[in-house]
């Protein structure tokens, strides 16, 4: 017959204090009771250097467009959530590094 189960067959580990055990760090006095944020309002773009740099965003692999076209693509990006990346190279180049089998691109 097996023995009847124990409640506590190893003791709890004791070795971590709380976080109140702890002295509380002050922030230094900057004149301003925040810092303000406005990370949620700030639109920029980065101008990426065409040559040298290799980079496959968002819209490398769309066909020519009319000026229409591409902006109906970058509202839906926006739209979306996503941050839109045009590329653009004086040479297109087309990679697949670790992958050999057929797939979405013709590397």
């Amino acid at each position: 017959r097996a023995a009847p189960a124990q409640a506590s067959m190893v003791a709890p580990f004791v070795g971590l204090k709380s976080s109140s055990a702890f002295p509380v760090t002050q922030k230094p006095a900057t004149g301003l009771p925040t810092l303000p944020s406005n990370g949620g309002r700030v639109q920029c773009m980065k101008v990426w250097p065409i040559v040298g740099k290799k980079k496959f965003e968002t819209l490398s692999y769309l066909p020519t467009l009319p000026v229409e076209a591409l902006l109906k693509q970058i509202e839906y990006l926006i739209r979306s959530g996503w941050v839109p990346c045009l590329e653009f190279s004086l040479v297109g180049f087309v990679s697949r590094d670790y992958h050999q089998s057929p797939g979405y691109y013709d590397g």
